[in-house]
């Protein structure tokens, strides 16, 4: 078994500022490689601008004959060319890639196969065969042991519920927590109303089939899967301990689809009671399951931002997104917020199948109605694992659409191969390109109705824009630079940070 590997972190250059969020799921593999007694190196290149020279200069001097890579799919281009920099320099690396791209990939495969047929998904998987030595979808912590031994087979599937590698709400108490010292901390810039704050990630998977959400034919991404509060709470606790900070992004898809957030809410404030302190915390809700019971135990947690899917203001594209809350819904959503004293992150988007310019008029209509303190909007992206994606059918050369059945509304996209092109669903505001179009606007219009409808709303609610953080560039000298700290860092396998089943207290060394 290999008891050696870098993991890797590529940049999302289409953010306008990488080093807010850490990347969790590859850090919480490093923690129980890391138990295991596996050295992990791990090469942090969000926010790196020259990150390919970085990857130069670390594979001519490293030992290291393996390499876990990590991807979303709009980090897709850099990691490719992270992964050709690796096979040319060091031909006989193993590469392995893992995350949400080949996940979703692997998930619409499965729809294919079921369906008798040989799409889109399946020729980008074949792709990412030939490039790869490894493949692993889904949960990764169990799985990267398999991908460690001397001869893995080519794809470890985490995303099987049948599998052992599946991970249960029992075993979820019993893992480390994510490795995040491996990271240059300090450097991730994140705070709630003027407090220093990390992410986390409590519950896993949505139930919830929004067409436009990845996951959707992925038990990984679709079953939630929850830790026990008591865990929960240990994590902030130890974040509190460690790093001294008092804020906490919880990262989950909807907070409130499990049955236990008031109890969770009410053991954090039990916990700062106990510590002294005062937390700050910032997470997404689901505006139909929202009630005042939740917002008032979130407010006494230390919530004072939320933020809410609610993508459009007009009923027929809430229908068409399979949203399963209505108009009324979203409203109501906004004013228990507003009782409770609760900041609203707006989040919308536009291009959807039946988009047209009066549906996009009546978003920035209700958005005025409701007046969030922030919100931002984006273009619909199609991405594999998407309903819009796995369902579409290609109607012309290089052109699939996806019809929603109960209204016949459809959505057109561009065939793209997402090694190669950023197609992205967040993105730096003026720099959009749409890959989509509707029976009613061009993906030129989307993007100047998108642009439109931004500038009118934080125009008229006095909402800033949010200014892009530069990127970081990595100096070295004629190509053999000593990568710096913040950039990269290695475990120290003698002394792993431990968290026991049997004794849940985080344990860390006395050299850490």
């Amino acid at each position: 078994m290999i008891d050696r590997i870098c993991l890797i972190i590529p940049p999302s250059i289409f953010l306008l500022d990488e080093r807010v969020f850490m990347s969790l799921g590859i850090l919480k593999v490093a923690s129980v490689l890391e138990q295991a007694g596996v050295t992990v190196e791990m090469l942090d290149l969000s926010g790196v601008g020259n990150y390919e020279e970085v990857v130069q200069d670390y594979v001519r001097t490293s030992t290291a004959t393996c390499y876990g890579l990590t991807a979303t799919t709009p980090q897709m281009p850099a990691t490719t060319k992270i992964q050709r920099v690796i096979r040319a320099l060091n031909p006989s690396a193993r590469i392995m890639l893992g995350g949400p791209h080949i996940t979703l990939i692997h998930a619409a495969v499965k729809y294919e196969q079921k369906r008798n047929k040989k799409g889109r998904a399946t020729e980008a998987f074949r792709h990412l065969e030939e490039m790869y030595d490894v493949l692993i979808t889904g949960d990764g912590e169990f799985a990267i042991r398999e991908a460690l031994r001397e001869d893995p087979p080519k794809l470890i599937d985490g995303d099987d519920p049948k599998s052992a590698l599946f991970l249960d709400n029992a075993v979820l108490d019993t893992l480390p927590f994510p490795a995040r010292h491996l990271l240059d901390v300090p450097s991730y810039r994140y705070n709630i109303d003027g407090v220093p704050a990390l992410s986390m990630i409590a519950q896993l998977g949505c139930p919830f089939g929004c067409g436009f959400c990845g996951g959707r034919m992925s038990p990984f991404l679709r079953r939630v899967r929850t830790r026990s509060s008591a865990n929960i709470v240990q994590e902030m606790v130890h974040l509190h301990q460690t790093y001294g900070v008092r804020g906490f992004m919880l990262y989950d898809d909807e907070l409130n689809v499990s049955p236990s957030i008031v109890e969770l809410m009410n053991l954090i404030a039990d916990t700062q009671k106990k510590l002294g302190v005062e937390f700050r915390l910032r997470g997404f809700i689901k505006a139909e399951l929202f009630t005042d019971e939740q917002a008032e135990a979130m407010r006494r947690a230390g919530f004072r931002w939320i933020l809410v899917g609610f993508e459009s203001g007009h009923e027929r594209i809430l229908t068409n997104i399979q949203k399963k809350a209505a108009q009324a819904d979203n409203t109501r959503c906004m004013e228990i917020a507003k009782k409770h004293d609760l900041k609203v992150k707006a989040l919308m988007s536009v291009g959807h199948p039946g988009e047209s310019e009066e549906t996009i008029r009546a978003t920035r209509d209700w958005l005025l109605e409701v007046r969030p303190e922030d919100f931002d909007a984006t273009v619909i992206t199609t991405y594999p694992g998407t309903p819009y994606f796995d369902e579409a059918v290609e109607t012309k050369p290089g052109v699939w659409t996806y019809t929603y059945a109960k209204t016949g509304d459809r959505l057109h996209s561009l065939a793209v191969d997402y090694r190669e092109v950023a197609e992205y669903y967040k993105g730096v505001p003026g720099e959009y390109t749409s890959y989509v179009y509707t029976d009613f606007l061009s993906p030129k219009d989307l993007v100047r109705l998108r642009d439109w409808l931004e500038a009118d709303v934080r125009r008229t609610l006095g909402i800033p824009y949010q200014t892009a953080a530069p990127a970081v560039r990595y100096e070295h000298s004629m190509g053999q630079g000593i990568i710096p700290s913040n950039i990269l860092r290695t475990s120290i396998p003698s002394a792993p940070a431990v968290k026991s089943a049997a004794s849940p207290e985080l344990i860390m060394p006395q050299n850490r």
